[in-house]
């Protein structure tokens, strides 16, 4: 990635990775996040600041002994430091921490975040609508949702019955999900309670 796929815009940065693995271009941004934990607009910021001028138009240098040097980062070792960072954290197998692991870690945020189908995969970069699927399908918040719903679905308080043939014309029943009865005839209802 050079210096002239990185535009800061004043509200936001936008990068242009020219070559991926699909040979197509592809462009995100980085947009402030003032109230939140960490302002990521201004840490690209900082580091834009903190970079030395180079013989080289690459947007990364080495970091070394508490500075940036001239040296360039490429891809590979970018793509590398989610392993360093596992074997840094000691976690098992940090092998298995590629670059790709960041690409599935944002989409992974993305479907936490309630996402749909189309942000996400225009997110990933997929056409098909397969690997996105499994992304809203694995998300634990939506299983969290959906767990939620069935909790407060299956705690209704109320269900009213309307019987016109009946002169007991509104029932309560307690605990069951919502479910209307509106002038019914001719209805028989079993009801088994285990306690």
């Amino acid at each position: 990635m050079t210096l002239d796929n990185v535009e800061d815009v004043g509200s936001s940065f936008i990068i242009t990775l020219p070559h991926t693995k699909n040979k197509t271009s592809r462009t995100f941004v980085i947009a402030s996040n003032e109230g939140g934990k960490v302002d990521f607009l201004q840490i690209i910021r900082k580091y834009t600041s903190l970079r030395p001028g180079t013989n080289h138009g690459r947007f990364f240098v080495f970091y070394k002994n508490g500075k940036c040097t001239t040296q360039p980062v490429g891809k590979n070792t970018l793509g590398k430091v989610p392993n360093m960072i596992a074997n840094y954290l000691k976690l098992p197998n940090p092998e298995l921490y590629t670059g790709h692991c960041m690409r599935r870690s944002s989409t992974t945020l993305l479907a936490d975040a309630g996402a749909d189908i189309t942000t996400i995969k225009r997110h990933g970069g997929w056409k098909s609508t397969t690997v996105a699927e499994s992304y809203i399908e694995n998300s634990v918040a939506n299983k969290t949702k959906i767990a939620n719903q069935i909790i407060q679905g299956s705690t209704t308080s109320n269900v009213n019955i309307t019987s016109g043939a009946s002169s007991d014309s509104n029932l309560l029943i307690n605990k069951i999900p919502a479910v209307n009865f509106t002038k019914c005839e001719n209805i028989t209802f079993n009801l088994n309670i285990n306690n």
